[in-house]
């Protein structure tokens, strides 16, 4: 290995941490009593894959585009070998920052004929992610695509098909489920450490307009330099929209809102820790409190989620909601509810609250037995005291504890690491096509219920409408 590749290899360790799950090496029972939770850090050691060098391309160079470019250069062993945008002020930028040598191109085939591209980034219009995706992998490119995998349901068999077919690796980017700190919620529920799973709440809330997606949209903006007709060369046909090109989130012409957003986001991270495959039920509703700009996808929308008793876990209901004005300033989390307590994640953090019901029943109190005759409850209360001792009527205590993750930790760069690790050996990526399609298809059905106004049935195995 050169001296630079080894400068390169260390730079990388410091800026990912120490690494693997060494967290919690005692069990939460045997922590002593305390009355503030106990704050561990979750540890990773994160093994690098000496390997090929990786050319990458990216096909899609907005604001996620950029993330994801950023983030995979950090990865050893990757370069940058071509950017493809229909903006032209984006492909600008491109040789602004990485020099006027770099190949670039606002036709996404003439980047995938390229034979010195191993893979590729798509973070294009959601409209557009599975036609460019089949193609990558029909011309032999690994594949990170954006979240959500698809923008139609019906999309998703035949992106699962030309992964199979290819041979070549896919992710997709919902970077949470290679966090340590959702591996780490994923072994404590299985270990039962909050009882019975029965519900999930799930929150993704914003108070800003760029968290409500309306982005800059630069002065030269116009059908010419958006090759506009190239962009609705997917959809029906439209006059030039500015907000639809730069502000396309927010339009279910050419994106998917809320929950191809951020609903996804919060699907991928329960079906990881819980090992779902997906609901049985499906409903959405949403309304237009705020960001009245031209859009038609709610900026509130909520969902409700009924998953199935299986093998992988117990029923459970999922509850989902995004608001887009909310005076809460923006939170992210996931709550899982079980018998004997709550989990919650927050992004890469998360903490353990518990309450556990007593074995005895309950007696007294806010209950009949007031009601009755004084001599019903002496008796009543002698039969109780007779059958449950004090320690059976009393709460079991369980030390509530929380895990962070080590400062500067990026969920985001170990689900690149993942990729190309997945590239060099061969090893399977969390978050494959089959895995994508079954987080995108319920968040899908959200929009679907909210425009129709019912109740979508899902097969998560088979992965088809019902």
């Amino acid at each position: 290995m050169s001296k630079q590749s080894q400068s390169s290899r260390r730079r990388f360790l410091q800026q990912i941490g120490a690494t693997g799950m060494l967290a919690a090496a005692a069990p939460l029972s045997s922590l002593a009593a305390k009355e503030k939770a106990e704050e561990r850090t979750l540890f990773y050691e994160k093994k690098i894959s000496a390997g090929d060098k990786i050319r990458l391309g990216v096909i899609g160079y907005g604001v996620q585009g950029h993330f994801d470019l950023d983030t995979a250069l950090k990865v050893p062993g990757v370069e940058l070998a071509g950017i493809c945008d229909l903006y032209t002020g984006r492909l600008v930028n491109a040789k602004e920052k990485f020099g006027n040598d770099l190949f670039t191109t606002r036709n996404y085939k003439e980047l995938l004929d390229k034979s010195d591209i191993d893979a590729v980034i798509i973070a294009t219009t959601d409209c557009w992610h599975s036609r460019i995706t089949k193609d990558a992998l029909a011309k032999g490119k690994a594949v990170y695509c954006e979240k959500p995998m698809v923008y139609k349901i019906s999309e998703g068999p035949g992106v699962i098909e030309a992964q199979q077919k290819a041979g070549k690796v896919l992710q997709v980017g919902s970077q949470r489920v290679s966090s340590i700190g959702l591996a780490k919620a994923k072994e404590l529920l299985a270990a039962g450490e909050i009882g019975k799973l029965n519900m999930v709440n799930a929150v993704y809330d914003r108070q800003s307009s760029i968290g409500a997606w309306e982005y800059t949209i630069p002065k030269d903006a116009n059908a010419e330099t958006t090759d506009w007709d190239k962009f609705i060369e997917v959809t029906e046909k439209m006059a030039y929209d500015s907000k639809k090109f730069f502000w396309w989130r927010a339009f279910k012409e050419v994106g998917t809102g809320v929950a191809g957003d951020l609903f996804i986001h919060l699907l991928s991270g329960t079906h990881f820790i819980t090992n779902s495959k997906g609901p049985e039920s499906i409903y959405g509703t949403g309304q237009f409190s705020y960001w009245k700009d031209g859009r038609n996808m709610p900026d509130v929308m909520a969902g409700v989620m009924q998953y199935g008793d299986t093998p992988e876990h117990p029923a459970f209901q999922l509850t989902l909601q995004v608001n887009f004005i909310s005076g809460t300033g923006g939170q992210e989390v996931i709550r899982f509810v079980g018998s004997e307590g709550v989990m919650e994640v927050q992004g890469n953090n998360l903490s353990i609250k518990h309450s556990i019901m007593p074995e005895a029943p309950g007696f007294g109190g806010y209950d009949s037995l007031f009601t009755f005759s004084k001599s019903m409850q002496e008796e009543m209360q002698k039969d109780y005291d007779a059958r449950w001792t004090a320690a059976q009527k009393q709460r079991p205590k369980k030390d509530d504890v929380t895990f962070k993750a080590p400062q500067g930790y990026s969920d985001h760069l170990d689900h690149f690491t993942n990729f190309f690790d997945a590239i060099r050996t061969g090893k399977p990526v969390v978050e494959d096509a089959t895995f994508g399609f079954r987080a995108a298809a319920p968040a899908l059905s959200c929009n679907e219920s909210y425009f129709q106004k019912k109740i979508i049935k899902w097969d998560p195995v088979n992965m088809k409408l019902v």
